[in-house]
Formats: C-alpha cells, sequence, structure tokens
C-alpha cells in the first residue's frame, strides 16, 4: 500500500496554535502523529512525506518520532526542513534524516505517480496562482497545466481544491492519506472539499 502526508510540524509548539490543532504540549502532537500514523501504515508499506516533517530541535524530532513511524518513508523536503534545496547547504543537513530519522530516500523533485489512470504531480507546495500573482515561494510553485496534484504547504485551507489535493495532517486529521483515498477522489472529479473537523486528538 502507497500512503501520502505532509506538514507534521514534528516539535514546532506554534504550530499548535497557527493551524489549531487540538494539543496542548508538542509532546502530544508528536505522539499523537506517530500513534495515528501506526494505526494505518504497515511496515511493508510506502510513505511520501510532502515536507515540513521536523522544526524545533531536529535531531530530537527525528529519533524520538520519525524514526519510529513504521513503512518505507521517502520524503519531498518542503520549505521549513533545512535540507530543502531552496536553503544554502542543504545537503549536509540530509545525514540527520538518513541516519536518525531513518528516512529512505529524499527526492526533491519527483516524477509524476499514477493514480486511478491519471498522472498525479508531488509538490510540498500547491500550484501557482497565476503569473502576475505575488505569492511566497513562487517560484518554487508548479504551474497547473492540467494535472492532478498532491502537496501540502497549506494546512487547514482546504482538503480538495479543483484537482489539488491537499495531504497535509490538518487536513486529514493528523494521519496519512491511502492511495485509495485519492483514487477516489481523483475518481469524482474536481471538487471544492473543506477539512476534516478534527476529533478527539488521544487514543480511546
Amino acid at each position: 500500500m502507497r500512503w501520502y502526508t505532509s506538514d507534521h510540524h514534528f516539535g514546532h509548539f506554534n504550530i499548535i496554535g497557527y493551524s489549531n490543532r487540538p494539543f496542548i504540549s508538542t509532546a502530544e502532537m508528536d505522539q499523537t502523529m506517530v500513534e495515528r500514523w501506526n494505526d494505518v501504515v504497515g511496515d511493508a508499506d510506502e510513505v511520501w512525506i510532502l515536507g515540513d516533517l521536523v522544526m524545533g530541535k531536529r535531531k530530537r524530532g527525528l529519533g524520538k518520532y520519525v524514526a519510529k513511524l513504521k513503512g518505507r518513508k521517502i520524503f519531498v523536503p518542503g520549505n521549513h526542513d533545512r535540507c530543502w534545496q531552496g536553503h544554502k547547504g542543504f545537503k549536509t543537513k540530509r545525514v540527520d534524516f538518513y541516519e536518525i530519522g531513518l528516512i529512505h530516500e529524499i527526492i526533491d523533485n519527483p516524477e509524476a505517480h499514477t493514480v486511478a489512470g491519471r498522472r498525479v504531480l508531488l509538490s510540498h507546495f500547491p500550484y501557482r496562482q497565476g503569473l502576475t500573482y505575488q505569492e511566497k515561494f513562487a517560484e518554487w510553485r508548479p504551474i497547473d497545466t492540467g494535472d492532478w496534484l498532491l502537496h501540502g504547504h497549506v494546512h487547514a485551507s482546504w482538503q480538495q481544491q479543483g484537482q489539488q489535493i491537499n495531504v497535509g495532517v490538518d487536513a486529514w486529521n493528523f494521519a496519512p492519506v491511502s492511495e485509495d483515498s485519492i483514487a477516489a477522489m481523483i475518481q469524482a472529479g474536481a471538487a471544492e472539499v473543506p477539512c476534516l473537523k478534527h476529533v478527539l486528538a488521544h487514543k480511546t
């Protein structure tokens, strides 16, 4: 099984307020995200992480949380990741992700996937809004040429916008999204879908 996810922000206290996450501490948030991941992902599964994985004390977050995540982890760095290609010296930061976080592969510009018979692009960022639109990280955003796009970055802004599907944890109750779920959305066609309402963060 293949899964997609992004924007965990392990170790980032301020993201709780910024994204209205239902946690009182980073420890609670981080542990819940590990549990939600491991509840659905198996050891033989493949998980594509589309950026913004760890903030704060990087080595601690990688060792205490990321290393415990099941499956073969393929990482597409986002703008908050020190190993993102937009940061100076990004290659030297990758050792920690591989060795401490047990990341299997880091890919800056991944090839498109095929889901539900459709070509699907992968990026941390959503589509560029327009050639004249002044937006942050515009030069890193893909241009919409009609393909479906899996992305993160927007947190709780939407779950689906047209042919863009936000796989960020804020849109999916802090768990990865299965390829089957993505396929069902693609088969249903372009739509405007808000984020899921957060349910109780604690396991019962």
